[in-house]
């Protein structure tokens, strides 16, 4: 691999966290921006998370640790057990990825959603697909054709676990 390499990687914060939760562990972010530049050689990274007033020490963290916000208001449902609080980002990613696509070699998604098909397969055919990261032991079944593609954040677990300084 030559250093010219100018990858991006587009990651849905919350496919990733609650991914990554399921699984047992929690996710050192400022760990995982570094392993996407060494591994994969990601120039910029894009974290598409839903903007909640009061978590600005977390969004100046990620921003700290060289991820690359992409806000998305989050909308509150009322439930009878309390408020589900959703920020769905998938238009957002899709959209940023396309908006940037000429100003990267490969791309990096990193979510199982198989809403991310569409753009899954235009950047396969394109020759500008590197790598999905699942977050989840399962992912989508509609992503099993780039199962070449397809890597399971759970094989770096132990580089990127967030360990408690106890």
């Amino acid at each position: 691999m030559e250093n010219k390499e100018n990858n991006f990687a587009f990651i849905d914060s919350q496919n990733l966290n609650l991914g990554v939760k399921s699984q047992g562990w929690k996710l050192d972010f400022a760990r995982f921006r570094i392993f996407l530049r060494d591994k994969y050689k990601i120039k910029k990274a894009f974290l598409f998370i839903g903007f909640m007033p009061g978590n600005q020490s977390l969004y100046t963290y990620l921003q700290d640790a060289g991820y690359i916000c992409v806000f998305k208001p989050i909308m509150e449902i009322k439930a009878k057990d309390g408020t589900i609080v959703k920020g769905n980002v998938d238009a957002e990613l899709v959209l940023h990825t396309m908006i940037e696509y000429n100003n990267y070699n490969k791309a990096i998604i990193v979510s199982g959603d198989g809403d991310f098909y569409c753009l899954v397969e235009h950047l396969a055919n394109n020759k500008k697909m590197l790598k999905v990261i699942v977050p989840n032991k399962r992912h989508s079944s509609l992503l099993r054709k780039f199962r070449d593609f397809i890597v399971n954040i759970q094989l770096f677990r132990n580089k990127l676990e967030k360990r408690n300084l106890s």
